[in-house]
């Protein structure tokens, strides 16, 4: 029985290893600070970045007429323009040539831009949208990740796990991570934790995603179906040698 106990404790504590875990992703140390959530998830615009697609028109007349940009020439109607943020962060306007946009809001685009076609309209109004917006989600089951298009810009925290289908049955709701990856290069990510296990984090719930956010559900761990899973073809090869060795020693004799 002892010797059964110190194995069994062995393998307990081996199941509890990397080598068995080796699956989860985004760990944090176990004293880790996170990011408090008073730091404004819903008050902090999002940012341009490298390789957004966005899609823009010019109005003259403070939004009157709008610009057709093939021609110069005002039109009735006139197709969504689409320009690529490049990776030095800029985009190719008509007429204006190149301007760096990335690490501004959009209504600081819009305003930059309308700066500059002040010269050409008069009293130009722009309105730009990003069309590539995306975040990914794990709902506890790395097999079941998403990655999600955002439609509006101000889809909660609630709204996106709701589109991905829900937190699986294996996903912790009292640990939610949410990593929000725009602070710029060379500089670490803000990780919120959020407890979606109780109606009291309803209020958390409901903080707005942004483009680029990962939206993390910490798997449930359970150590006997994984030493099952791990264990068992070990346990049945063994026992299959020791058949053999056993059974040669019986015919050799």
């Amino acid at each position: 029985m002892r010797k059964f106990l110190i194995v069994f404790s062995l393998m307990m504590f081996i199941t509890s290893c990397k080598v068995f875990r080796s699956n989860l992703m985004l760990k944090t140390p176990k004293n880790f600070s996170y990011d408090q959530l008073n730091d404004s998830l819903t008050g902090k615009d999002y940012k341009i970045a490298v390789n957004d697609a966005i899609v823009y028109r010019v109005f003259t007349n403070n939004g009157y007429k709008l610009i057709d940009l093939a021609t110069q020439s005002n039109a009735i109607f006139r197709n969504d323009v689409d320009v690529i943020v490049e990776s030095d962060g800029c985009v190719k306007m008509p007429v204006l040539g190149r301007i760096k946009v990335a690490g501004l809001t959009i209504r600081e685009a819009e305003k930059l831009l309308e700066e500059r076609y002040d010269t050409l309209y008069v009293d130009p109004f722009i309105s730009l949208r990003i069309t590539n917006k995306r975040i990914i989600i794990f709902p506890g089951n790395g097999g079941q990740a998403k990655v999600l298009t955002l439609s509006n810009n101000n889809t909660t925290l609630m709204e996106a796990i709701a589109y991905a289908g829900g937190i699986v049955e294996d996903g912790k709701a009292y640990k939610v991570k949410l990593i929000r990856n725009n602070a710029g290069f060379g500089q670490k990510p803000a990780v919120y934790l959020i407890d979606l296990s109780t109606i009291d984090g309803i209020a958390n719930g409901n903080s707005i995603v942004q483009a680029g956010d990962i939206i993390y559900v910490e798997p449930r761990y359970r150590p006997l179906s994984t030493f099952n899973r791990e264990f068992t073809p070990i346990v049945t090869l063994l026992s299959s040698v020791l058949i053999l060795y056993q059974f040669s020693r019986i015919t050799g004799n």
